[in-house]
């Protein structure tokens, strides 16, 4: 499957060859008006203003080609992406493949989440589960205005359904552990991810892309939908430490009915240009959602963020908190959109985006939005960009400690703080991990968050 032919060519080339097992036909009216709005918008330059900063040359000159089945990849290596000290339940795709072989047992998963709860791949739910998962798939993503959106209606393949029953808990994580290896020609996968809590239902879950080889050419655009009914929580994490020659794109849609709570965690560590769109519907009344996240990065590494909150009914409240660290000649963007309808009154919502660079060659472009069309609100939006503060560091430094310690220790704290309101604590552990080996000189920190 070829994306893209010539650098400057806007119109992809989408494959229509490939096999479609007949009981998915059904979604085939959906993955045609994909490729008809993935023609329609084509791939997007500078002059489009949601892809003002962002660069995509080097995408649009890589030829993928469709995803490569049974790579070579022990159980071992996948266990060493492992989170430590997590119980959960996990679903392993390499190359955009689905692994039985190195996921849990379906005994497994219902043994950890339950019987009533359902749990398996996307491509079982459309032809075994059409009646539970037909509501859901593509709603949220079916008028899209980003190309990738687009081309992931068209050429929707594997990922992960799930779906918790009114009123149900589940304790266990689901991890969806999304592998990428060497392949001999650059690969492109479009994993969608359906998550439906119903009424007063609890479930977290967590995306994680990783690789094998730092070298490796791929592109992972990856969408989610989420659908949280009356009082139901999601929480949802975005763990991205891919290839620092890969592209990444994400995109997490949230639907919230009344009283419903959405938090969204994302840390973005890896890959060579990566865009993270976060996109929530406040649809019901004192609906809430969090929006955190990190963005290190260093080297040439480009890593765009895309917030856009739709407060789409009355007293609801939402908080975007992001932090990027750059280091290098890296790149970081963060557009931050807060959309508050005319229904939407007494809406209550904050936007901070902070930003520490580490080096002169190092960029951030913030832009934060507001667009309010209704008259009673609380909205607020703060974003800074600046250095290592020389006067804490001259402080630490007053008390003994070396200067490469103490800046170590205050880039540490300054990430911290968004480790803090991630609910797991051993995906806080792991990411504290991260940030200590990146920062020699903080080795000795306690990790402890």
């Amino acid at each position: 499957m070829t994306l893209a032919t010539e650098p400057h060519k806007l119109d992809a080339v989408i494959d229509t060859s490939r096999d479609i097992p007949e009981c998915q036909s059904w979604l085939n009216p959906f993955r045609d008006a994909g490729r008809e709005a993935f023609n329609r918008l084509g791939w997007p330059d500078r002059r489009n203003e949601s892809w003002r900063f962002t660069n995509l040359d080097a995408l649009k000159a890589t030829n993928f080609v469709s995803a490569v089945d049974d790579a070579d990849i022990s159980a071992n290596t996948v266990g060493g992406f492992a989170i430590p000290e997590l119980d959960d339940v996990t679903l392993v795709f390499v190359n955009g493949r689905f692994r039985e072989d190195l996921s849990d047992a379906p005994d497994k998963l219902a043994n950890k989440l339950g019987t009533n709860v359902t749990c398996c791949r996307l491509t079982e739910a459309i032809c075994q589960h059409r009646e539970s998962i037909e509501p859901f798939i593509g709603k949220l993503t079916a008028d899209p205005d980003d190309v990738f959106t687009a081309l992931s209606n068209a050429s929707v393949e594997d990922g992960v359904f799930i779906r918790v029953p009114r009123g149900v808990t589940v304790d266990t994580p689901v991890h969806i552990l999304s592998i990428a290896t060497e392949t001999d020609e650059p690969v492109a996968t479009h994993p969608r991810n359906v998550i439906v809590a119903e009424e007063g239902a609890h479930v977290t879950v967590l995306e994680h892309y990783v690789t094998t080889s730092d070298d490796a050419v791929y592109l992972n655009n990856a969408v989610t939908e989420v659908f949280a009914d009356a009082e139901a929580v999601v929480h949802h994490y975005l763990l991205e430490k891919e290839s620092e020659s890969a592209f990444n794109v994400s995109s997490l849609f949230a639907h919230l009915a009344e009283h419903a709570d959405v938090h969204s965690h994302t840390v973005l560590l890896g890959g060579k240009l990566v865009r993270n769109n976060v996109l929530p519907t406040l649809a019901g009344p004192r609906a809430h959602c969090l929006i955190n996240g990190l963005y290190v990065g260093h080297g040439d590494q480009h890593l765009d963020n895309a917030m856009r909150v739709n407060h789409a009914a009355p007293d609801c409240d939402s908080r975007q908190f992001y932090k990027g660290i750059l280091n290098d000649q890296s790149r970081g963007v963060f557009t931050g959109r807060i959309i508050v309808d005319q229904v939407a009154q007494r809406t209550d919502a904050v936007q901070s985006n902070r930003n520490m660079l580490l080096s002169d060659d190092a960029r951030v472009n913030a832009r934060p939005q507001l667009e309010i069309y209704a008259d009673d609100v609380k909205c607020t939006h703060g974003c800074t960009t600046g250095a290592v503060d020389p006067e804490n560091v001259f402080y630490f430094m007053s008390r003994g400690l070396s200067e490469d310690v103490a800046r170590a220790m205050l880039i540490y704290a300054f990430a911290a703080e968004g480790f803090g309101r991630m609910e797991l604590a051993p995906v806080r552990q792991l990411l504290a991990a991260e940030m200590i080996a990146k920062l020699p000189k903080a080795q000795g920190l306690s990790i402890e968050v």
